[in-house]
């Protein structure tokens, strides 16, 4: 059966802590090179995480039909369950019995100042997966996931003709000029935010519009101001879709990044799919972690015509 798009990108678990005084009146400026300190956190919570499962989450709502490939630990039991529930295909992800799943480790003080640890456990192995074994495919997303992994599953898509989006997001300092720009090569799409596209153009060093002229599209997130897509020559100024509530960013551009995919899979045009996936990034920021919000696609076509004046047809 052929999956609208395979998701290749982490899966993991998010541990968030709050720590209910400020971490400046614990940590002393002139004692930083000997820190040993402890932080009594009286809450904690466990979100499901990892970009391909929140990509995958959201374009499954959309009507999508997306493939995970990914990997995870000896402690996934659960997860597995739940992505089963939901629908989402799990046949693509490995497990790792010798290692953990990848963990994020977040303690916030009452200032919303962050110190995290992340484990990549299993993400480490993702190499592993091959997509030759779901062939065919419409489209796949690279997205944040072990280095040798996101290697491997460009070159792969390229060498079988598979449209591919290139989506380095936080792993983006793991690659080299070089490296970079065979992605480029390899890729029909690249997918960023304003911050991490002015990377991609320092270690390259490309222009946007050399950038551009190499892909199918170019896709520059820009937070509350929007983003940009170019494509074919032309410049698609997308607006960004005010949000019932500012709760929580994690996981916001993994649901503007399904609404693209889902785009490109029902063959609707850049200024359609850029405001289908902003749509998606605000019903997101208005609910805690990545995968607790919900939608029909019925209802998503509701709002996406209040927002825009006009109807999406997938």
């Amino acid at each position: 059966m052929t999956k609208t798009a395979l998701i290749c990108g982490s899966i993991a678990f998010d541990k968030i802590m709050q720590y209910q005084g400020r971490f400046g009146e614990t940590l002393l400026a002139d004692q930083l090179h000997r820190v040993n300190v402890s932080f009594l956190v009286p809450t904690l919570r466990t979100e499901f995480g990892g970009c391909s499962v929140n990509i995958a989450y959201n374009l499954k709502m959309l009507g999508g039909d997306p493939l995970i490939m990914g990997t995870i630990g000896q402690d996934g039991g659960d997860y597995l369950e739940r992505m089963e529930k939901q629908g989402l295909a799990t046949n693509a992800i490995r497990t790792i019995e010798h290692a953990y799943t990848a963990q994020c480790f977040v303690t916030a003080d009452l200032d919303n100042n962050q110190i995290n640890a992340f484990h990549p456990g299993a993400m480490q192995f993702s190499h592993e997966n091959s997509l030759a074994d779901y062939l065919p495919l419409r489209v796949a997303i690279v997205s944040p996931d072990g280095r040798d992994g996101m290697i491997k599953h460009a070159r792969d898509c390229a060498e079988r003709g598979v449209p591919l989006m290139f989506d380095p997001g936080q792993q983006l300092p793991m690659f080299n000029g070089e490296e970079l720009l065979t992605f480029l090569e390899q890729a029909s799409y690249l997918a960023c935010n304003d911050y991490e596209f002015e990377m991609v153009m320092d270690r390259t060093g490309l222009t946007l519009q050399d950038i551009a002229a190499r892909l199918d599209a170019l896709i520059v997130t820009r937070g509350e101001q929007g983003s940009d897509i170019y494509a074919g020559g032309e410049h698609h100024k997308i607006p960004a879709v005010p949000a019932s509530s500012v709760v929580d960013p994690t996981g916001c551009g993994d649901a503007y990044r399904a609404g693209l995919l889902f785009g490109i899979a029902n063959d609707l045009d850049w200024p359609t799919s850029g405001r289908l996936a902003s749509l998606l990034g605000s019903i997101k920021i208005a609910h805690q972690g990545g995968q607790n919000h919900s939608f029909t696609p019925s209802a998503i076509a509701d709002k996406f015509e209040a927002a825009f004046g006009y109807r999406f047809q997938a």
